[in-house]
């Protein structure tokens, strides 16, 4: 399939959602935990994704299409979430997440943005040029990627409970 704005917003505008329907409600012992040292439990993923919404996409939308001279992007804290995120529930995190990305939505669809504008280009910190239909589609399966990883990190959980079932159930053998 080729970028197209309108089919990457059907997936941006539901991930909140998805993510409300599939974690809120779950104890603790589904949300945080995590595969093992240096790894990530569900709601470190949520504070990542808005840590994202604030610091990334929009901003970096923004800097490609400013036509400013400094097209450079400011590099991404993929950790920033630990500290961000403390003290917080994770419903308070999904209801942050929900909000931060219709407002992004929001941003995004007012800016009509044309074919034109999707190849004008950014720098990233460590792949150079990147056009804004690059960064777009990544936006779309950064979110598809962190759906897969909530659910393989549940999925563990389980992953002795299932006995010899393992062998049939693809999340456990990643």
């Amino acid at each position: 399939m080729n970028f197209n704005l309108e089919r990457s917003i059907e997936i941006l505008e539901r991930t909140p959602f998805v993510l409300k329907c599939m974690l809120t409600g779950l104890s603790d012992e589904w949300t945080s935990t995590n595969e093992g040292s240096k790894t990530w439990s569900a709601y470190d993923v949520v504070g990542h994704l808005i840590h994202g919404e604030l610091t990334d996409w929009i901003p970096r939308a923004e800097l490609i299409l400013s036509g400013s001279s400094s097209r450079k992007f400011t590099p991404f804290d993929r950790f920033a979430q630990f500290e961000v995120s403390k003290g917080k529930s994770l419903a308070d995190l999904l209801k942050s997440f929900e909000e931060l990305r219709q407002k992004n939505i929001r941003h995004l669809r007012d800016r009509n943005i044309s074919d034109q504008d999707l190849e004008k280009k950014g720098i990233h910190p460590e792949f150079g040029d990147v056009t804004l239909s690059q960064l777009l589609a990544t936006w779309v399966v950064h979110d598809l990627n962190h759906i897969a990883q909530i659910s393989r990190v549940m999925a563990k959980q389980y992953k002795e409970a299932v006995g010899p079932w393992t062998v049939f159930l693809r999340v456990l053998q990643q």
